[in-house]
């Protein structure tokens, strides 16, 4: 039995002993692979693991010299009316939820305002405080897309076809920019290729996707987002923990986690198990 049926085969047992409302599960260690499903293999809603595609995205661009990370966002999207400090925050300060720019998330965001980019750069700065909002995806995407076109189509030739991700439908707002932050569906095993091209920092089926710095950066450089265990640093769309690990954490339990050789993806229906779960499986990662 390799590695990677060990840990899978320890997961399932955890979930149906929990009661965790899994739907899909794919372990990867080394080259080896484990799978299981509980539910039909359907492409699911990612959630925020979508946020990782964002910052793919912006790293692609910033490969290709469209960009820098640490460019003003007015630079890439000016507004007639920027809050004040709006000025000193950076693309990267909108992935990192550090731009201290308070508009919380809420369902009908999208709708709320005529542009919610516009309606998030209007509002103050209060400096490098950090806020998960979908509002600051959302609004990097649409500074994003107003240096290289509209991102889904941007991502197709550079990320999507090369992983095999065909028929990519991303959500989109009322002005058609996609909504970033969520709105894109996959497999289990599909969001698992997101998964193996980080641990092999931007490296898929050698081909060189996005720099490793991009990716390095998804789980480094840490912002302070709190005190609660497993949530209390943010980096490039990645949650540092819990525990010797860090993951994509997408609502209702869709993980990416990542630990050593080690990428575990789950789907699944569960929004409160999914701490526990992503704790347990960095655990048996690293035992």
């Amino acid at each position: 039995m390799t590695r990677a049926e060990e840990v899978r085969d320890l997961i399932v047992q955890r979930a149906d002993a929990t009661g965790f409302g899994a739907h899909g599960l794919h372990v990867l260690i080394d080259d080896d692979i484990a799978e299981h499903r509980w539910a039909p293999d359907d492409r699911e809603e990612i959630h925020s693991v979508a946020k990782a595609l964002c910052v793919l995205a912006a790293g692609i661009a910033a490969d290709e010299g469209a960009l820098s990370l640490d460019s003003p966002v007015l630079d890439l999207l000016p507004t007639s009316h920027p809050g004040a400090g709006v000025d000193q925050v950076t693309l990267r300060h909108l992935l990192t939820m550090s731009s201290g720019i308070d508009l919380p998330y809420s369902e009908t965001m999208m709708t709320d305002w005529p542009d919610l980019a516009e309606e998030f750069l209007s509002r103050p700065s209060s400096g490098r405080v950090f806020q998960y909002s979908n509002a600051s995806t959302y609004t990097a995407m649409a500074a994003l897309a107003a240096q290289v076109g509209d991102v889904a189509e941007y991502l197709a030739p550079r990320l999507f076809t090369p992983m095999g991700l065909d028929g990519i439908v991303w959500e989109r707002s009322p002005r058609g920019r996609i909504i970033a932050g969520a709105g894109v569906s996959l497999r289990t095993e599909e969001m698992s290729r997101i998964g193996r091209l980080i641990r092999d920092r931007g490296l898929w089926n050698g081909l060189r996707l996005v720099s490793p710095e991009v990716i390095d950066a998804m789980h480094a450089d840490w912002v302070v987002a709190g005190s609660n265990p497993g949530y209390a640093r943010y980096a490039l769309a990645g949650w540092d923990g819990p525990g010797a690990g860090w993951r994509l954490h997408g609502a209702y339990g869709q993980l990416i986690v990542f630990a050593g050789d080690g990428v575990v993806t789950i789907s699944a229906d569960d929004h409160f198990g999914a701490d526990a779960m992503a704790a347990y499986v960095i655990d048996s990662l690293t035992d």
